[in-house]
């Protein structure tokens, strides 16, 4: 699903792209056929203003897929972290009954600090979390890259797996 997710977005982009050499190619075209075969500077000038036209639409446009794409993300982080809440919660249970009543403590105040923090995602909108990863990273560059890592190394795992899972099926 997530795999289509992207894709789709994906052949979004390189549509728009190609809808910006499309169009550019247009505009120049026009532009220079106003002109005639007259004076070049002029020609140039008024090539470079489309080119910059069609620049700012089409920057506009992919802005609002990212943006698209970024709240579709921040969705489904909200809902997975929510079912490691739960996850945590239900281990919680589990954990009283073989290593004692403390350690099952431990288990539901973990859930609660991702349940607070799945809470804080979803409340707050992109550019408030962008902003927000801006100052983690100025404050504190070690665990930025370390996080970074991190999620690498997850992401990397679970392609694997998919890609393990795909040529085994």
């Amino acid at each position: 699903m997530a795999d289509s997710s992207v894709n789709d977005t994906v052949n979004d982009l390189k549509t728009t792209t190609n809808d910006v050499g499309t169009e550019l190619g247009k505009t120049i075209d026009t532009k220079i056929g106003e002109t005639g075969t007259g004076d070049l500077s002029g020609k140039t000038a008024d090539a470079k203003q489309a080119i910059k036209d069609g620049a700012t639409k089409y920057t506009a446009q992919a802005a609002d897929k990212a943006r698209t794409f970024a709240e579709d993300g921040k969705a489904r982080a909200g809902t997975a972290l929510d079912q490691i809440a739960q996850l945590l919660n239900d281990a919680a249970g589990q954990v009283d009954d073989k290593l004692g009543s403390q350690y099952g403590t431990y288990a539901r105040s973990a859930a609660d600090s991702v349940t607070g923090f799945a809470d804080q995602v979803k409340a707050k909108d992109i550019d408030a979390l962008v902003d927000d990863a801006r100052e983690l990273v100025r404050k504190s560059p070690a665990i930025a890259v370390g996080a970074a890592a991190a999620v690498g190394f997850v992401i990397a795992r679970l392609v694997q797996s998919g890609v393990d899972a795909n040529s085994k099926g």
